[in-house]
């Protein structure tokens, strides 16, 4: 009778023992994973102080609720970096410089392209001055792709010539924002399709 006491004791310790541990790993999941979408949705909010950096209410905004606006302006000022030049040296490697922030390796991969094939130095000896114009840019969402249409134009001494330019390339979001990359994106895959003459007028030369 004792005997049987005894095993019974152990039975319902050890139901007791399995159950406390059950319950407490179902807490520590519970709060396991409560805490990783709180950090989640963290990440995904930024926070903006009032002016002056006085200590007011923060205002906290979803970040993927304006990316779409932000991929468009980073698309954008990568092209103008890229594209817009002036026949100085310093200005272009400064550009440049500015550019590859936004971009991976595909970019420098063109920037020594042109290098290469005289395309700075030709800037320069002709004294040309080159602007773009972001006519539109197509934005594919889930896939994070962009097609970027833009207008360049060339101006010489002697000549302007504007250019049809078509880039392809995608998005990669970047965990932390900086004042080279304020958007804290990186565009990779980048190809030129498209980029032809669309008008070449002569200048008076008197």
């Amino acid at each position: 009778m004792i005997i049987k006491n005894i095993e019974s004791k152990i039975k319902l310790a050890t139901f007791l023992s399995a159950g406390s541990l059950i319950v407490a790993l179902v807490m520590v999941i519970s709060v396991s994973f409560f805490a990783y979408r709180q950090v989640l949705n963290a990440r995904k909010s930024i926070y903006i102080m009032d002016e002056a950096n006085v200590p007011m209410s923060a205002k906290q905004t979803d970040v993927q609720m304006n990316r779409e606006a932000e991929y468009r302006s980073h698309v954008g000022r990568f092209h103008s970096l890229f594209f817009s030049l002036t026949p100085d040296d310093r200005f272009m490697e400064y550009q440049m410089k500015q550019a590859m922030y936004l971009i991976d390796e595909s970019g420098a991969l063109q920037y020594n392209n042109l290098k290469e094939k005289g395309y700075f130095n030709s800037i320069l000896s002709s004294s040309a001055v080159l602007t773009i114009r972001t006519d539109s840019i197509v934005l594919d969402m889930p896939k994070r792709y962009f097609k970027y249409y833009g207008t360049q134009k060339i101006d010489r001494r002697s000549s302007t010539i504007t250019r049809s330019l078509i880039t392809e390339g995608f998005l990669n979001d970047l965990e932390i924002r900086s004042d080279n990359n304020p958007h804290a994106v990186l565009i990779s895959n980048w190809k030129t399709i498209a980029n032809k003459d669309i008008q070449h007028a002569q200048k008076n030369t008197f």
